[in-house]
């Protein structure tokens, strides 16, 4: 989860570039919101699961789920994660993979995409890589992957339609999706939004959760799925974030979808 200081496109990207650079750099630096292998067992990563990746990727965690419960990822996929940081959900999927598939972690903050690439290397990960970009526009072509994972990522994207329709484009027919993000239960006003606090404390950039589901539905994906839904504000250091969140009735939902075939 990021602060943003504005509801304006390019302060949006920018304010989400300098938060992650620095989880990416300062690892140990306290945020408002969970990270690091804390926040992994925090919303439900199995400790072996972080066992078996380094411990530099788990250190910059700042999901807000674990999307893997959906079970999406199979031997031979190619997989996309979008925003996938330093790499924790990357690298676990790499192990999913195998050496048959293939793994892209999609990312557009550099510290966080040079440190993915320092932990492909410290894993020996040769079945993953990482990719510049951001989820509006998939550097990928059409049908091109068989599974996207992103988490605590998607609500934070400025235009949710495109960015959903561009998830649809690069997924095979039949391709899969589980994601872990913020949805909101209250409707947040353009006044809310405009307030330079409630941007600051996680919430007003997420939508509501009828909205988001329906926002991939009208992207073409079906079958979707809640998977889980849970109070990931609960996790939070600062006070008055909890109670902003505890406003909106903001959550994390894990939910699972797939493409017609």
């Amino acid at each position: 989860m990021v602060a943003i200081l504005s509801n304006d496109r390019a302060f949006i990207i920018r304010a989400v570039k300098d938060m992650y650079t620095d989880v990416a750099g300062h690892p140990d630096k306290a945020f408002h919101f969970p990270t690091g292998r804390p926040a992994c067992l925090f919303v439900g990563y199995p400790a072996a699961e972080l066992d078996a990746i380094p411990e530099t990727a788990v250190e910059s965690f700042a999901g807000v789920g674990y999307p893997h419960r959906a079970g999406q990822i199979g031997a031979g996929d190619t997989v996309l994660d979008i925003g996938s940081g330093s790499g924790t959900d990357a690298l676990i999927a790499a192990r999913k993979v195998g050496a048959a598939g293939r793994v892209i972690g999609l990312d557009m903050t550099d510290a966080m995409l040079d440190k993915f690439k320092r932990n492909i290397k410290r894993m020996g990960a040769g079945n993953a890589e990482a990719l510049e970009g951001n989820a509006e526009d998939i550097p990928l072509p059409d049908a091109s992957v068989d599974v996207v994972t992103s988490n605590g990522v998607l609500n934070l994207v400025p235009d949710k339609p495109l960015a959903f329709r561009e998830i649809a484009r690069v997924l095979r027919p039949g391709g899969r999706v589980q994601i872990a993000d913020i949805v909101v239960g209250s409707p947040i006003s353009e006044q809310c939004r405009g307030n330079p606090q409630l941007w600051a404390e996680c919430v007003v950039g997420a939508s509501l959760e009828t909205q988001y589901l329906e926002m991939f539905a009208g992207a073409g994906l079906t079958d979707i799925r809640v998977l889980r839904r849970f109070d990931y504000f609960a996790g939070s250091s600062s006070a008055s974030t909890r109670k902003i969140a505890a406003g909106f009735n903001a959550a994390a939902i894990e939910i699972a979808m797939r493409k017609p075939a």
